[in-house]
């Protein structure tokens, strides 16, 4: 049997999870889930954050989907008038699957594609948008105020492709559950030729919509916080003194 995890329950959710979070970033674990799985919603589906989307995407522009994989946002965006929408996966059985299922949906197209190499001309995108694709490629890191330099660079190669194939004022739009003081210190940087705008949907659960737009500056705070992590990449190691670790166990005592 086929599995839908849209509104599914924990226990179910339970059963796509791989046994360690480092196979989110193996295409065979995507290509094994792609083929019971029929569709998984990251961060909350087109509902939740389409006016957000209205504001900054027109439904006449030329749109990527970036790491598309079963999601039924292009779909839901297609639907809600959002005319060329091209679609692109690592994952070879995503991309034979959602092309089959919207094969009658002509201005929908599925490509097998490497985010860090992006098979297209530069600037003919007005819009670059991923929801949860870039969140995949950094499951293994431990601290999100220092990315390993693995992940960094992996991350630097994909942005900058972004960045290559938007036209001037094209938008990139990136849907995450990483908060501004996180997600900022991988965007912000002058060699990608973009200004960074963020905003928030949910109630209980804040997630967080990003449009970096192309063509415009960092803001001065942007452009300080860039400043500051190219110094402290500089700066030689210090060290450092820990205090012992406390005997109680204070996480299992807050209410989450």
């Amino acid at each position: 049997m086929k599995k839908t995890h849209v509104g599914r329950t924990p226990t179910d959710l339970m059963e796509c999870l791989p046994d360690s979070n480092a196979r989110y970033k193996d295409v065979d674990y995507w290509n094994e889930r792609y083929r019971t799985e029929d569709s998984f919603e990251w961060f909350g589906d087109f509902t939740k954050f389409d006016h957000l989307l209205k504001q900054h995407v027109g439904t006449e522009e030329n749109i990527l989907m970036l790491g598309c994989g079963n999601s039924a946002l292009s779909y839901d965006m297609y639907q809600a008038g959002y005319t060329t929408i091209t679609n692109v996966d690592y994952s070879s059985v995503c991309v034979e699957r959602m092309a089959e299922r919207h094969k009658d949906c002509t201005q929908l197209s599925w490509l097998c594609m490497d985010a860090r190499r992006l098979a297209f001309p530069d600037g003919v995108f007005d819009v670059v948008l991923e929801k949860g694709t870039l969140d995949a490629m950094l499951v293994e890191e431990s601290d999100p105020w220092k990315v390993s330099e693995n992940a960094a660079q992996l991350l630097h190669q994909v942005l900058l492709e972004v960045s290559r194939v938007l036209k001037p004022s094209g938008r990139f739009i990136s849907v995450t559950f990483a908060q501004p003081h996180f997600r900022k210190r991988l965007y912000a940087r002058a060699e990608y030729d973009w200004s960074i705008k963020h905003y928030h949907y949910g109630s209980s659960f804040h997630y967080f919509l990003y449009v970096l737009t192309k063509g415009e500056e960092l803001s001065s705070e942007d452009a300080a916080l860039e400043r500051r992590l190219l110094e402290e990449a500089e700066a030689p190691p210090t060290n450092m003194r820990f205090q012992e670790a406390d005997s109680e166990d204070f996480l299992n005592n807050i209410g989450l």
